[in-house]
């Protein structure tokens, strides 16, 4: 399921900055949901039963995840009035314990998937990423995106780029064809929108040389950002 997103959306050529930032949204939050999902619902979440007050704020979390998993973001995000109190009361009233850390991921990537972008940066900022191979390094990539939604494109810049580096730090050869292109295109595209070109094309040219076996290479699509960039 998330490779498909990724190659969606590193197929997807994009001609502006407003087309990047509006059509870019719900790919990058789709491969980080679907990480967290499958990862953490299989693996993470079993790790935090670690003591009574982390029991109880893991217990929490349970009900959040259904609400996020079926795009009940409101619900998740402030409760059900039915004994669940949300995802923004657990940060607050488990702080420090792990169960707290992932509900920040969460709140930010729902507050993302509700347009409020102020939000979701303020949360996602407060996610502490561990040293996993794919939901930390797409978290920061999603704190990159919410940071261009707000504007504050030179922070998105860096947290892509930032991302990118993790998910290579963790892969076996240094170089995650996965992910990383989609994280370092999106920066590149973000250079572009500043006028940045040569910048911009600096990294589409990285791209098509470190991540040679990635489907944006394979496919031959970066070429046309080079071309394109070459010509400005």
């Amino acid at each position: 399921m998330a490779n498909k997103k990724d190659q969606m959306v590193e197929k997807e050529v994009l001609n502006q900055s407003e087309a990047f930032f509006n059509k870019n949204k719900k790919a990058i939050l789709g491969v980080v949901c679907a990480l967290i999902v499958i990862i953490v619902g299989s693996v993470l979440f079993k790790a935090y039963y670690s003591g009574p007050r982390e029991d109880k704020a893991s217990t929490a979390l349970a009900k959040g995840q259904d609400y996020f998993n079926n795009e009940m973001f409101d619900k998740a995000l402030n409760g059900d009035g039915a004994g669940y109190e949300g995802f923004v009361k657990i940060t607050s009233d488990f702080s420090g314990t792990d169960a707290a850390n992932l509900a920040n991921l969460y709140a930010g990537l729902s507050y993302a998937n509700l347009n409020k972008w102020a939000d979701a940066v303020k949360y996602l900022d407060a996610y502490s990423p561990s040293g996993d191979a794919m939901v930390s390094p797409s978290a920061v990539a999603a704190l990159g995106n919410a940071y261009a939604h707000v504007n504050e494109l030179d922070k998105a810049v860096s947290n892509l780029k930032k991302a990118a580096s993790m998910a290579d730090g963790e892969a076996k050869d240094g170089v995650n064809n996965s992910i990383s292109p989609t994280f370092m295109l999106q920066a590149a595209e973000i250079l572009e929108s500043q006028n940045k070109t040569d910048e911009a094309l600096k990294i589409y040219q990285d791209i098509k040389k470190k991540y040679v076996n990635s489907a944006l290479v394979q496919s031959q699509e970066i070429d046309k950002y080079i071309e394109r960039t070459s010509n400005k």
